[in-house]
């Protein structure tokens, strides 16, 4: 038939279309194969570091008046929200994870569980922050100078480094400074699940402040 398609033109064209669908099938396979195959995007992760009083107030205040705590201070990484991690083989380079952070600034943590710690163990009459504009009989500083985890070839351990001062504001005066260092086996746990203050270190060591230092406040 003039102009009309022969039935060997029919049949190439009807393989065409099959082929056609065939390989836009295969293609929509692929696709999704590909997606399912596309690992999941990870979930932010955010800790709590948190220092426990475990044991009894204080017989007597240690520290008569008001205490102010202010914000600690750190550098670099480890003020940042993000953990910082390093390697037991190359102590010198520190990264920070990703996807695991903080539930606030290392600066700011540290310093309300300081304050939270202090109430608990009723060192003074109050303990209290620079926002409640008080005027205080002392002022405790923090700095941060280590707060990670150290990667190691069987498990990891975290590590915490902290400065502490007390000052006089009236006259200037250090009543106390001192430094500790406390290092807690995380076993083989490679990532940070739950975070705490090491119990033998903050909780004792890093509060052990002089008896002493009260007479200088009263005097």
């Amino acid at each position: 038939m003039a102009g009309g398609k022969t039935s060997g033109e029919n049949k190439m064209d009807g393989r065409l279309e099959k082929s056609i669908r065939a390989l836009t099938g295969l293609a929509l396979v692929l696709i999704v194969a590909g997606c399912a195959a596309a690992p999941p995007v990870p979930e932010d992760n955010f800790y709590r570091l948190q220092a426990i009083y475990a044991g009894t107030a204080t017989s007597g205040k240690l520290l008569p008046g008001t205490v102010e705590v202010d914000r600690f201070v750190a550098d670099g990484l480890t003020s940042e929200r993000p953990i910082v991690y390093s390697d037991s083989g190359n102590p010198n380079q520190v990264k920070a994870y990703h996807y695991h952070f903080w539930i606030k600034p290392p600066t700011v943590m540290l310093r309300d569980e300081l304050v939270s710690f202090l109430r608990a163990a009723q060192v003074a009459d109050r303990i209290v922050t620079p926002e409640m504009r008080a005027q205080p009989n002392c002022v405790l500083t923090g700095r941060i100078k280590h707060l990670e985890q150290v990667l190691e070839e069987k498990g990891s351990r975290t590590l915490i480094e902290v400065e502490l001062g007390l000052r006089r504001p009236r006259d200037g005066k250090i009543l106390y400074l001192n430094s500790f260092r406390a290092e807690n086996d995380a076993g083989g746990c490679h990532r940070w699940r739950r975070c705490r203050f090491p119990e033998h270190g903050a909780q004792h060591h890093i509060f052990r402040l002089p008896r002493g230092v009260g007479r200088y406040l009263t005097s």
